[in-house]
């Protein structure tokens, strides 16, 4: 992890827009030690939002977007994508053609940035997740046409600030808003519905829901730590006539695994739209 930091020594990272991805992002580089805070500063419409951030991390804040692109070396570009090309075409002439740009605005594809840069710019577009707030993100990468692997580094010790990196191509963005993207929402779901069943069963509601919630992170690090198949540490807590296996019946006559497998493909197909839909305004304007 530290030869990955490195990458980010000296650097200079612009966040164009403060929002709770931008700020996760600033907590995890400032409060991990991957940066200091000088390294970073960023830009937002709301005073207060940049006054908050400026007395939490330490960092220094700007309204104007101009001055932060002719600063940074990493540009940020986390503001929403209905605005993306608006924010975008003020700012072009202050990117440098050594400059990496890395935007998490959803749904917008690496083509339509590049055209609103300058010949040659470096993007790299994202996928996290809202997990990331809690340091525990899951995140997809995909480089630019015009990205180098040193530029896709820089992304990925980002990210990793915050949580989980994975380098992927960029026609797969889709299905990583439909598995990770939109995941948590699922996972939410499942943590109410467990404690719903724990209250049935006799729990007191704050007793359940913490159980519930503990109980899905312990077993989503078990996963992660041990690299074993789910379906083997499932074995684990499966013993013969036992009350596991019971529920695991119940689960899987209530077509459980077969509804999350369409949720995620229902919400990649859907996020796949609304890119599409993106895409072509962007390339409208």
């Amino acid at each position: 992890m530290a030869s990955d930091e490195g990458l980010l020594r000296g650097r200079k990272i612009g966040f164009l827009g403060g929002g709770n991805m931008a700020e996760a992002l600033i907590r995890g580089l400032v409060q991990g030690g991957a940066v200091g805070a000088e390294q970073i500063r960023a830009s937002d419409l709301k005073g207060e939002r940049l006054s908050f951030l400026r007395g939490r991390y330490g960092i220094e804040t700007t309204e104007d977007n101009e001055a932060l692109c002719q600063w940074a070396d990493v540009l940020v570009i986390a503001v929403k994508p209905q605005i993306v090309d608006r924010i975008l075409a003020p700012i072009s002439s202050g990117l440098g053609r050594s400059d990496v740009v890395i935007s998490v605005a959803a749904g917008v594809p690496i083509d339509a940035i590049e055209a609103r840069l300058p010949e040659g710019a470096r993007v790299i577009r994202s996928m996290p997740n809202t997990a990331a707030i809690a340091l525990a993100g899951a995140t997809a990468i995909a480089a630019g046409s015009h990205a180098t692997s040193e530029d896709v580094e820089i992304a990925r010790t980002l990210f990793q600030a915050v949580g989980r990196v994975v380098v992927l191509d960029e026609s797969l963005l889709d299905a990583v808003t439909g598995l990770s993207g939109s995941g948590p929402a699922y996972v939410m779901v499942m943590i109410e519905a467990l404690a719903d069943g724990g209250v049935k069963v006799g729990l007191g509601r704050d007793a359940a829901l913490l159980l519930a919630a503990q109980t899905v992170y312990g077993a989503a690090k078990l996963q992660l730590e041990t690299g074993e198949h789910p379906g083997r540490l499932k074995d684990m807590v499966t013993s013969p006539g036992g009350t596991a296996i019971a529920g695991l019946h119940t689960l899987e006559a209530g077509g459980l695994r077969r509804t999350l497998i369409d949720a995620v493909e229902a919400a990649s197909n859907r996020s796949a739209e609304l890119g599409a839909q993106m895409a072509q305004k962007l390339r409208r304007t």
